[in-house]
């Protein structure tokens, strides 16, 4: 059985707390009690799946029906979600990450991949995590271990914690289309997003996005940055949660005619993408 391994960071009234051996996922965030992500008691989370986020590496969203041909060789990708014909989300939510360094306000952790049926290049991956006492900064990079150019994406997939007046502030320019599969088809114009969360029907990708992510209800305002350009909107009706993921691609993006133009990276050996996230947390 693999052993649970949980790390704890504290400041101010912020709690964040982290499951390595479960994809490094983040098992809660918590305002003074008061669940800012999807939370659960770290000791009772069973599986990434049901977390309050963790990292997508190295690919965001879908990954269509499992094979991709790269430089002149086909590849292929393992069942990793249910019964969905896509791979999804990349490798690194579903493996343990080792804790490199930790403080009480800061976490480091590392996650290396040789190169499997899931993914078949090696990377390195690590996360810094700081706690502050009004927000909470996360930091991705990941090395090239292959010998080859390496298509790489990156990404987060928060899972915020849904309230009867969560309402969603995005300033972006288009929006993907997709089939009934979820892959993108098309790019159609988006005007924004400014709606009550109850009122959305989302599960996209989204360009053009400029400044901050404004998430506010009844209990809390937050504002979300990132050094990634594009979105993934999730707004599933009868949940506790809504996703709002900051990611470097087009979901598929590795299937289409010029993958670099839609955002995917061509990561020479040795070489490191890096990523940074913030979440800034007030009071309502």
């Amino acid at each position: 059985m693999r052993r649970m391994s949980t790390i704890e960071l504290h400041a101010g009234d912020l709690r964040l707390a982290l499951r390595s051996d479960l994809g490094g996922a983040i098992a809660g965030l918590w305002k003074g009690g008061l669940p800012v992500l999807r939370s659960t008691d770290p000791a009772a989370l069973a599986t990434s799946r049901g977390s309050g986020g963790y990292v997508l590496a190295p690919y965001s969203n879908r990954l269509g029906y499992r094979r991709f041909r790269w430089q002149g060789q086909d590849y292929t990708t393992a069942p990793n979600y249910d019964d969905n014909p896509h791979s999804l989300h990349g490798v690194a939510w579903q493996r343990p990450w080792a804790l490199a360094s930790s403080s009480a306000t800061e976490a480091e952790l590392l996650y290396r991949h040789g190169g499997d049926a899931d993914w078949p290049f090696a990377f390195e991956l690590r996360q810094r995590l700081v706690l502050g006492p009004d927000s909470l900064e996360l930091h991705l990079s990941l090395a090239n271990r292959a010998p080859q150019v390496q298509p790489v994406g990156l990404g987060w997939h928060p899972y915020f914690a849904r309230r009867p007046h969560s309402r969603l502030h995005i300033e972006l320019t288009d929006r993907w289309e997709s089939d009934a599969s979820g892959l993108p088809t098309r790019r159609v114009p988006q005007p924004g997003i400014d709606g009550d969360v109850a009122h959305l029907a989302f599960d996209h990708c989204f360009e053009g996005w400029r400044g901050a992510v404004r998430l506010r209800d009844e209990k809390l305002s937050l504002r979300l940055t990132s050094s990634l350009p594009y979105l993934v909107v999730y707004t599933p009706q009868g949940q506790d949660f809504y996703c709002v993921e900051p990611v470097s691609h087009v979901s598929n993006a590795i299937h289409m005619s010029d993958p670099a133009a839609h955002g995917l990276r061509l990561l020479a050996p040795g070489a490191s993408f890096d990523a940074w996230m913030k979440l800034e947390i007030a009071g309502a």
